[in-house]
Parts: C-alpha cells; structure tokens; sequence
C-alpha cells in the first residue's frame, strides 16, 4: 500500500488535496445558486450576457446538431442555443449538464418560467460525462472548465464525447491583456466582488473563491496547449474585453 502523500489542486488561493475539491466546489455553487444569475450581472456590468451572445454566434449551431452544454449552471448558454435553433422553424437537442444539483433545479424553474420544454438537464460531472463516446456535435463551456478538479480530464472528456468533425467551445475568465486593465480589474475583484457576494448572496467567501479561481486560471496560451494536448485541433483563442474573458474553439478531427 502506497504512502505516497495525495497530490494537491488550486481551490482559490490555496492548494487543497484533490480528492477535496470537487466538494468545496459543490459547495460554493449550492451557496449561490438562488442568486447567480444577478450576481452574474453585478460582477461583470452586464457584459457576460455579450460574451455569451457571441460565444452562441461564433458556434453558428445547425438544425440538427446534438449539443452539449457542460458546467451549465442555470441554463445561460443552453437558453441561447435553444432560441437560435428555433428561429429556424426547429427543435434544438441540447443536453443540459452540471454537476451540482442546486445549479440544476434553478435553471429547470427558469426553463418553466420561459416555456421551454425542449432542454434536457442532467446531474454529470464534466470529468467523467454520463454521455456516449462520439454523440455530440457541439461541446460547450461556459465559465465552469477552471472550477474542475483536473481541467486535463474535462478535456479528454470533451474530446471522448465529440463526433468526429464535433466543436469545441470553452468561455473562460483569462487574462486581460490590454494596458492598464489588468490592474484595474484585479483591483475591482477583489475589493468590491467579495462585497457584492457579501451583501447579495450572503457570502462573501464564495465570491472570494471565484475571484482567486480566476487568478490561477491558466493564460490563454497555456490553455490553448492544454487542449492541444487533450488531442483537439485547430484550436483559436478570441479575447473579450481586453481579455478579461476568452474564446478557446476547436475541433475533434
């Protein structure tokens, strides 16, 4: 029997075992859920809801396709994706999946309230996804790949589940690269997003985990060969306001 100490994970600002974070970061999301599409709001100006539009638009999804939306919190990108497949006079086959249940059931009572009846929401883990090898055309994630415990997994994963010729599209905070920015962003997260998680959702601690998540989140750069080494191709990068925020597309060959 092997003594070997467990390896570790960032969770924030720190190092936590691996075989813990799945849990604290369960934890955080069911802390949130009722408040995180505001929040959502509160921490970004609005300016997410344009990230996501053009996320929807550079996948351009076809009538047809097999979607999976992965990390999906409560529906944010799957609404969008549902609603510009049936502007076409179709339904959309989107699979809807996350990992914490609370997330889950918030985006379920948003799909009532819309009248959408057509998303299909599933309690999976984007490290070993409860879908079929080769099933899907299209893979998304939006704001959920840096809260994995092993990103290197969640990428396989994504590669497993692609149909030949499939898509892959990654949404993630990053690193703003334009002059100046950096630092005021960094400044605004972690003196004011605490705050807001403090007085909106009740806890502080949680925005406070994801400002720091963002911090150790790979550069884009290193992202890009990361999925490179998960066997995707063609992969591009296209920041976002300065790069606060960046698209990673590519292909399963």
């Amino acid at each position: 029997m092997s003594n070997a100490p467990e390896s570790t994970v960032p969770f924030g600002s720190r190092d936590v075992p691996a075989s813990h974070k799945d849990q604290l970061v369960r934890d955080v999301f069911s802390s949130v859920a009722s408040h995180y599409d505001l929040m959502n709001d509160l921490m970004s100006g609005g300016v997410h809801r344009l990230w996501k539009d053009a996320m929807v638009e550079c996948l351009n999804p076809r009538p047809g396709w097999h979607i999976l939306d992965v990390a999906a919190g409560t529906g944010d990108i799957a609404f969008r994706l549902s609603e510009r497949i049936r502007a076409r006079g179709v339904e959309a086959n989107i699979l809807v999946c996350d990992v914490n249940i609370g997330m889950i059931a918030a985006g379920i009572r948003r799909a009532q309230q819309r009248g959408e009846d057509t998303l299909q929401w599933i309690l999976g883990d984007a490290e070993a996804l409860p879908v079929a090898n080769a099933s899907v055309d299209a893979y998304t994630i939006a704001f959920g790949i840096r809260n994995v415990t092993h990103i290197e997994r969640a990428l396989t994963e994504a590669r497993r589940v692609l149909k030949p010729g499939g898509r892959f599209l990654c949404l993630e905070f990053s690193r703003a690269e334009m002059p100046g920015l950096d630092v005021l962003y960094e400044r605004f997260s972690f003196a004011v997003l605490p705050r807001l998680g403090e007085w909106i959702a009740k806890d502080a601690e949680a925005y406070k985990y994801l400002v720091e998540s963002i911090r150790r989140f790979p550069t884009q750069a290193a992202f890009a060969k990361m999925i490179e080494g998960a066997g995707l191709a063609r992969v591009s990068v296209r920041n976002m306001t300065g790069g606060i925020a960046a698209l990673h597309s590519a292909w399963r060959i």
